[in-house]
């Protein structure tokens, strides 16, 4: 033992080391008696420099785990090295850190009875792995909670119109008819507040700045919840300040969508009393109002360890609110997003059993102008904008196909269909449309790859607007769709009224007129050739010849460097195509080529746009050298 005291006190063998680094560092003997320890002692464990050494390692090592520390000690002791044994040691504050160390064992290097231990702080790690497993379970239990949520309307429906299938009275079928209406609004509310979140995360949300009162808006909501909680015996009333009366600026619609989602929750959880909405001006400064208003309730409260989490996404004051009154769970998270994309905030306070209070804190700017009501638009009136809209409907399921066209019949609409991509491909070759309806995932070619193809089609087949279907709303979902060469995305499920906006409103599709309708586009036009030409019959047969037999041999060179990622090559083939093109008016094919050699250039792998580009290019230039072909049969 002594000559282990002893090379401790030399102090030579470690301290350029030692001293300097971050890590903590121990030297003790197979007792657990502590011999040295460096400086990182104190700024980590709040020990001061050498006030550890004499006393025993194990008497700072959490009580409940300490046999299990001392069998992995007495481990350490047979092996020249030892890796990562944790273990929580006792502050000088009084609270315990995780850490860790690897030891170096001296008897084997120096034949002294001792360990070097060189401890790191896993105090974060060990709380990041418990946020990480408590957020796993809050989400597999969201997830739980709406698979049960989305199951039961589901089943609801299903059932019901089993039975409406059958012969029944007016009564019976209208009692039915409205039963299916209410599984599917249920249905309809958890799928866009998934929607929503998904939008928020996206930042694909946008907030309009328009004029609006709150003494306007206002009691119209509370008219909304009265027959609600009319039915549970709750008082429900508001007051608004005074104060209050003027022309706000912002976004009200997002503002309602907040104020629905408390009022309705405090309408939810409260069995008993009463419910009061209060707006107040905290204050009005350089012509910003700042406005605060407040959802009280008596209902069943929130325990205090829940109101930290109770804004999380998947999370839950309890993990049987859902199934006990329903919804998706992600409504607070919702509308806390939205208050804070307004520049806001949103605060709780509760009790268990005695009520809650959500506060909500927005700053507005004060307008000058008086509220203009706009009549929105009815999503069943025809007009010249909508009469004789042509639209292909590219969409695999039955039921979202029946839906989204007899939406677009009421409108009277020209309404194509198309079951896939493919299909879409070949109906827009034939026929001319003023925007696409692309649903996303298909069967056969989906909405990515479609659109792909659709956009190195020839002008003006190649310009239609397209507009995605989907069910999937991440940035990452949103993005890939742009990147893809759609014009816009509208989210699943969406209302008559969503897709009057995006086609009629944000796109702004009108029906083009009779003469702008292409049915058919030439594939090569021999007019300029036979102008240069002076009509010269041998020099059209001469150069039909010579594009007849040197093209085959280029398309393959195209297809074989493709294949090895040998884009400039690629780009030189499509180069050396384009003068041929403009000689026999092959333009969109011309076009085709430019944009193939462009692609060379974005890219140092075989992109899928590439790589449909020039399956396309390749097949539509064996088409119509053989109709060339057939055309030289007449010289």
């Amino acid at each position: 033992m002594k000559k282990l005291e002893t090379y401790v006190r030399k102090g030579s063998f470690y301290k350029a080391v030692v001293e300097d680094g971050s890590d903590i560092i121990f030297i003790v003997d197979f007792d657990g008696k502590i011999l040295y320890h460096n400086a990182s002692v104190h700024e980590t464990l709040g020990y001061r420099a050498k006030s550890l050494i004499g006393k025993n390692f194990f008497d700072f090592v959490l009580p409940a785990s300490l046999e299990e520390f001392k069998t992995s000690f007495k481990q350490t002791q047979k092996r020249a090295y030892t890796e990562k044994v944790e273990f929580q040691f006792l502050c000088k504050d009084r609270t315990y850190r995780f850490l860790e160390f690897n030891a170096i064992n001296l008897k084997n290097k120096e034949g002294l009875p001792g360990l070097i231990l060189d401890c790191r702080d896993i105090t974060q790690r060990k709380d990041d792995a418990v946020e990480l497993l408590r957020a796993q379970k809050a989400k597999e239990q969201f997830l739980a909670n709406i698979s049960h949520e989305i199951r039961t309307p589901i089943n609801g429906i299903a059932g019901i119109a089993g039975l409406l299938s059958k012969n029944q009275n007016p009564e019976e079928r209208e009692m039915y008819l409205n039963a299916i209406r209410h599984s599917s609004e249920n249905l309809k509310v958890i799928i866009n507040d998934i929607l929503d979140l998904a939008a928020i995360d996206s930042g694909k949300l946008k907030f309009e700045k328009i004029a609006f009162n709150l003494k306007d808006l206002l009691p119209s909501l509370i008219s909304t919840f009265t027959y609600q909680a009319r039915e549970k015996n709750l008082a429900l009333h508001y007051t608004i300040d005074e104060s209050l009366n003027k022309i706000l600026l912002g976004d009200p619609v997002r503002l309602n969508q907040v104020l629905i989602n408390l009022i309705s929750n405090a309408v939810k959880f409260t069995h008993t009393g009463a419910i009061h909405v209060k707006c107040e001006m905290e204050k009005l400064q350089k012509g910003i109002c700042h406005v605060c208003i407040s959802v009280k309730d008596t209902g069943v409260g929130i325990p205090a360890e829940k109101l930290n989490t109770i804004f999380e996404s998947f999370s839950q004051a309890d993990e049987s609110v859902t199934r006990r009154y329903g919804g998706s769970g992600l409504g607070l998270t919702i509308a806390r997003q939205l208050v804070e994309l307004q520049n806001g905030r949103i605060e709780v306070q509760s009790q268990e059993h005695i009520g809650s209070t959500f506060t909500v804190r927005i700053p507005y700017a004060v307008g000058s102008t008086k509220i203009s009501k706009q009549t929105p638009h009815i999503a069943s009136h025809v007009d010249n904008t909508t009469r004789n809209v042509r639209v292909l409907l590219v969409e695999d399921n039955d039921i979202n196909r029946l839906y989204a066209k007899s939406i677009l019949q009421t409108w009277k609409c020209n309404t194509d269909i198309a079951e896939n991509g493919l299909i879409a491909i070949e109906k827009l070759k034939s026929n001319a449309y003023d925007v696409i309806l692309m649903d996303v995932q298909m069967p056969v070619m989906d909405g990515y790859e479609a659109t792909k193809a659709i956009r190195m089609m020839p002008q003006p087949m190649g310009n239609t607007p397209i507009v995605a279907l989907t069910a999937n709303a991440t940035k990452i979902d949103v993005e890939k769709c742009l990147v893809a060469g759609m014009n816009d995305y509208l989210s699943k499920p969406f209302t008559p009224e969503d897709l009057y906006e995006m086609l009629f409103e944000k796109l702004k599709i009108v029906p083009a007129s009779t003469s702008e309708v292409v049915a058919t586009t030439k594939k090569y036009d021999l007019a300029y050739l036979k102008n240069m030409s002076g009509n010269n019959q041998e020099f059209i047969k001469e150069m039909l010849q010579t594009f007849i037999q040197s093209i085959p041999s280029s398309l393959n060179d195209m297809e074989e460097a493709l294949t090895v990622s040998d884009f400039s090559k690629v780009a030189r083939v499509a180069h050396q195509i384009k003068p041929s093109m403009t000689l026999l008016g092959i333009d969109h094919l011309k076009d085709s080529a430019v944009r193939i050699e462009e692609l060379t250039k974005e890219t140092t792998t075989p992109s899928l746009e590439l790589q449909l580009g020039v399956m396309d290019f390749v097949q539509a230039c064996r088409e119509v050298t053989n109709d060339l072909a057939e055309e030289l049969k007449k010289y």
